[in-house]
This record gives C-alpha cells, sequence and structure tokens, in this order.
C-alpha cells in the first residue's frame, strides 16, 4: 500500500459492458467504479471475448508464454483505459475466441489459462496490488496457485486475496485428470484443497485458499454453510467459517431511477407515483397486447431456472386465471421452461404475456409499469431484480431466502412497515397465500399507497457496499 492508497486488482470472467450474461457482469461494473471514486486504485481484469473489439477499441501491450496442457500457448495482453479505471484483457486465440462465454469441454484449461495470465501478467506489467478481489469459480485457481505455487517467487509477496460467491450452485467441477492439464502436481488432489468427490473444483481452491470469502448478501453467507444450500462444500466452508462475511449488492440509483429513465413511458417520483404507475401500466399493456384496463398486473424478469421457482409461477398462474389479473413475464433460459410459459401464453392470451428475449428496454418498462414483481426462487445469493422494483415502486413477492431477507421487509397492515410480501415454505400452498395477501393489499388504496411509497424509499446503494468492501481490504492488509 502506497501513500495510504489500496491498490486493487479486480478480476472477473464478466464485465459489463464489454461480456456479460447477468449480474456477475452488472457488479463487475459497478463495483469497480465506486471503489474508484472512493480514492483506491482499481484495475479491471477479464477474458477478450469474441466481438469484444468490434464495439471497444483495445490496445494491445504484450504477448507471452503460457504452458498447460503440456504445451506452450501464446497469451496477449488488452488494455482500456477510462478516466478512473483501467481494463486488461487476457486474449487467447485458441481460447476464447469463441461464440459463447462458458460451456466448453475444455472450460477447465480455458479459465486455468485465464488465472495463470492475470498471475503473470502482473509481475511482466510490473502491477503489485495489495489485494486481489476474485469473484466466482472462473477466478478460484488464482488464490490457489498464489498460495501453492507463485508465493515462492518473492514479487508475489504479501498480496492478498478476496473471493466473492455470487452463486455456490457453480463450482467449476472437472475431471480430476485436468490437474495433470493444467500442469499441477497431483499432491494438490487432496480432500483438503482441490479434490471434490472424485474430481476438482475450481471454486473449492478459492474457498480453501484465499484470504477472506463472501457472498453477495448477509443471509447467504449463513446459508451456505448448511447442507440445504452448500450444493456439496458445505463441510469445507463450515470449516473456514472464520473468514467468511456477507455483503449485499448494491445498484446505482442514478441509472434506475425512475424521474429520468428515457426508457419508461412516463417519469415519476414519489409523489405522483400512484397516477404515473397507472399511465405507465397502459403503456405496457399495449405494446404487449394485453388489454388496456385497471387490474393487478404481475411481472417477472427472470432467467427462466429451476432456480428462478418458475415451476412455482406456472402453478400460481394456473391458480389465479379465473381472476381479473394479467401476468407477463420476460427471460431465456431453460428451454422446457420457455416452451412450458410459451404454452401458458397462448392459452390465456388475454391474461398472460411471455416474452423469451433479453431484453433491457422492456426490463425497464416491465419494472414501471407492473404492480407486483415476483421472485420466488429456490435459492437466491443476492437478488438485484427486487431492488430494482421497489426503485420503481413495484412490490415484491418473494421467498424467504438469501438476499431476499435481507433487501426485502414484509408488509405490516397495522403498523404500516414494510416493503413487500414473503413466504417460507417452496411449496405453491405458501406462495398463493403470500400472493393473496398482497392482492388484498391492493385493493385497500390507502395501505397500498403507503407501500408502494415505502418501496420507493428503499436505498440499497454501492456506495454503501463499497464502505464495506474497503473495510474488508484494509482488514487484510493492515497489521491488527
Amino acid at each position: 500500500m502506497i501513500n495510504n492508497t489500496l491498490n486493487i486488482l479486480y478480476v472477473s470472467a464478466e464485465i459489463s459492458p464489454f461480456g456479460t450474461t447477468g449480474g456477475l457482469g452488472d457488479v463487475s461494473e459497478c463495483l469497480p467504479e465506486v471503489l474508484a471514486e472512493n480514492g483506491l486504485k482499481v484495475i479491471r481484469v477479464m477474458p477478450k471475448y469474441k466481438k469484444i473489439e468490434e464495439k471497444f477499441v483495445l490496445k494491445k501491450i504484450k504477448s507471452f508464454i503460457i504452458e498447460i496442457e503440456g504445451k506452450t500457448r501464446v497469451c496477449h495482453i488488452y488494455k482500456y483505459e477510462e478516466k478512473k479505471l483501467t481494463t486488461y484483457f487476457i486474449g487467447s486465440d485458441d481460447y476464447f475466441e469463441r461464440d459463447n462465454f462458458y460451456g466448453y469441454e475444455d472450460d477447465d484449461i480455458r479459465f486455468g489459462f485465464f488465472s495463470k495470465a492475470v498471475l503473470q501478467m502482473l509481475i511482466l506489467l510490473n502491477i503489485k496490488p495489495d489485494v486481489i478481489h476474485l469473484n466466482d469459480w472462473h477466478t478460484g485457481l488464482i488464490p490457489f496457485l498464489l498460495k501453492k505455487e507463485y508465493s515462492k517467487i518473492y514479487f508475489y509477496d504479501n498480496i492478498k486475496t478476496i473471493y466473492t460467491i455470487h452463486n455456490l450452485q457453480y463450482q467449476g467441477v472437472f475431471d480430476k485428470r485436468s490437474i495433470e492439464r493444467l500442469g499441477l502436481s497431483y499432491k494438490y488432489y487432496d480432500s483438503e484443497i482441490l479434490e471434490y468427490y472424485g474430481n476438482i473444483s475450481f471454486m473449492k481452491g478459492g474457498i480453501v485458499c484465499s484470504d477472506l470469502i463472501n457472498t453477495v448478501s448477509y443471509n447467504y453467507a449463513e446459508e451456505i454453510q448448511t447442507p440445504q444450500f452448500g450444493y456439496g462444500l458445505d463441510g469445507i466452508l463450515r470449516k473456514y467459517k472464520n473468514k467468511i462475511c456477507g455483503i449485499i449488492n448494491g445498484i446505482h440509483y442514478d441509472k434506475f431511477n425512475c424521474e429520468t429513465d428515457r426508457c419508461i413511458y412516463r417519469n415519476y417520483n414519489v409523489d405522483d407515483v400512484i397516477i404515473a404507475k397507472e399511465e405507465n401500466k397502459h403503456y405496457l399493456q399495449q405494446r404487449v397486447s394485453l388489454p388496456t384496463k385497471k387490474v393487478p398486473l404481475i411481472g417477472m424478469i427472470s432467467r427462466l431456472s429451476e432456480q428462478k421457482g418458475i415451476d412455482l409461477c406456472i402453478q400460481a398462474i394456473e391458480k389465479l386465471i379465473d381472476k381479473d389479473i394479467q401476468f407477463i413475464i420476460l427471460g431465456t433460459g431453460d428451454k422446457e421452461y420457455e416452451r412450458l410459459l410459451t404454452s401458458v401464453s397462448a392459452r390465456y392470451p388475454d391474461k398472460v404475456k411471455v416474452i423469451i428475449d433479453f431484453n433491457n428496454e422492456m426490463a425497464r418498462h416491465i419494472y414501471a409499469g407492473c404492480d407486483f414483481f415476483l421472485m420466488p426462487s429456490l435459492f437466491e445469493p443476492c437478488g438485484l431484480s427486487q431492488i430494482y422494483s421497489m426503485r420503481f415502486g413495484t412490490v415484491p413477492i418473494v421467498r424467504r431466502t438469501g438476499g431476499l431477507i435481507d433487501t426485502v421487509e414484509p408488509f405490516d397492515s397495522d403498523s404500516l412497515e414494510g416493503t413487500g410480501f414473503m413466504f417460507d415454505k417452496y411449496d405453491i400452498d405458501d406462495f398463493m397465500e403470500s400472493i393473496n395477501n398482497a392482492l388484498d393489499i391492493y385493493y385497500e388504496r390507502t395501505k397500498w399507497n403507503i407501500l408502494v411509497e415505502n418501496c420507493m424509499g428503499q436505498r440499497f446503494t454501492w456506495d454503501k457496499s463499497a464502505k464495506e468492501y474497503i473495510e474488508k481490504y484494509k482488514q487484510l492488509i493492515l497489521p491488527s
């Protein structure tokens, strides 16, 4: 640490707007920006995926050799400079010039290459961070390599690591022969290091070897230490529980701002939200060809996967379809869920609209025009959609799990405190009770108006989250 300025290397497989599939990319865009605004020197690193250079002008600054798969592979380093942030890209014609980010049989080699390249880049460019901030399984080998291999080199002395788990379900699990392909010793195929039920896990390497672990909400940090949410890693997480903490993700309230958002039909604030949301609802209904009428409009924007509770949503629609109510669902994902939802929409065209797409503009219209927002997740490490929905005065209906517990307060119809509705059991009866309670309040307009205002008054800012991360960085590098 030089002149009391923290030097942070932020490593992620996704960074918006360069390349992202969802929440990881959004976090990797926003958090480093706010850290830099708070006076830290932040450098980001990600793979140079295919087509990034079609939108961004990158400068190639260095090429070198990485040994992997028993061969030498060329690695290119590219640089993109902004006012407060510099982002480096790890380029490889062999591993990253492909149509998709993930899902290849050699993902172990691709991200093993990436991990080695990040560490070698540091010494070649003379970049010595105080802390390397790592994200999800794709970067899990970096703390492992740093501690077990690169620590033998003086340059890497005293570099600390923090490892953020955004979703424990995805662990980077590969055949044990990956050890050899990565050019590593089989001594690391050990239950206390990389071994995972006869395979190896990149994420396990990150958990074991990082100096600090955090999840993206307080409650999820506790949940992942249980068999129900630990996905086979709960034992090792309990072993290292003293270095686990939770920090809630934030959002940029200037970027998600119903007062200034150019996407939505009518801008509004807390003073005119009730009238304005009805106008936005009518616009949304017209846009998606639903009947224009003053009925409860329930929205959902989600990856269509088992985690997100899509099966519960389909059951709920069937149970509510006879009521004067409408649904709109936006998302892509599991092909079977896409098929089922499309079938429901076809059967009830005046009640249900399903849009199989990843469409940011339509998402803004849903946040602005809907009355309720569904998140019946099986598990939810943090979740951002419920925070976005509250920002736009749309009331969340969520399951009591993970970050949903930390961000949504159940509405109390007596005290008129709270911001949404919550159910406990992952079953249709509990979910329906929560939805029916929400609909009851919708028709009690005085209480409803207060609830909407409560939602709009919530603040989960990146500035608050960044300050918590800064404290953790300081704890790692300053003497106690």
